[in-house]
C-alpha cells in the first residue's frame, strides 16, 4: 500500500467514525432555538446562511439552535424547531 491510498483508507476510515459517533452524541437530546450565545451555536440556522458550528452573531438570536437535554428546551427559555420556523417566517413576511 502506497503513502496516497494510506491516506485515503486513514481518511475514509475517520469520515465513518464521525457519521457512526454523531448520532450517539445527540441521543436523549434535542435542538433548542433561541438559546445559543453569539459563536456558541451547534450548527446551520434556520436562515439558511451558514451551516457551520460557532457561526451565530447574535446572542439569543431565534433562528440558532443548540443541542441541549430531551425536555429542557422550553424551560430554559427555548423553543423546538415548529415554533422557531413558525416565527422565522412570521418576521419574513
Amino acid at each position: 500500500m502506497n503513502s496516497k491510498q494510506r491516506i485515503a483508507t486513514a481518511a475514509l476510515a475517520l469520515a465513518l467514525t464521525t457519521l457512526a459517533t454523531a448520532p450517539a452524541q445527540a441521543e436523549g437530546k434535542e435542538k433548542c432555538y433561541g438559546v445559543a450565545a453569539a459563536g456558541q451555536n451547534d450548527c446551520g440556522n434556520l436562515a439558511g446562511t451558514h451551516s457551520c458550528a460557532g457561526a451565530s452573531k447574535v446572542d439569543y438570536d431565534p433562528g440558532e439552535w443548540k443541542l441541549v437535554a430531551k425536555g429542557t428546551c422550553e424551560s430554559i427559555g427555548g423553543m423546538l424547531k415548529a415554533e422557531a420556523k413558525r416565527r422565522y417566517q412570521e418576521s419574513q413576511r
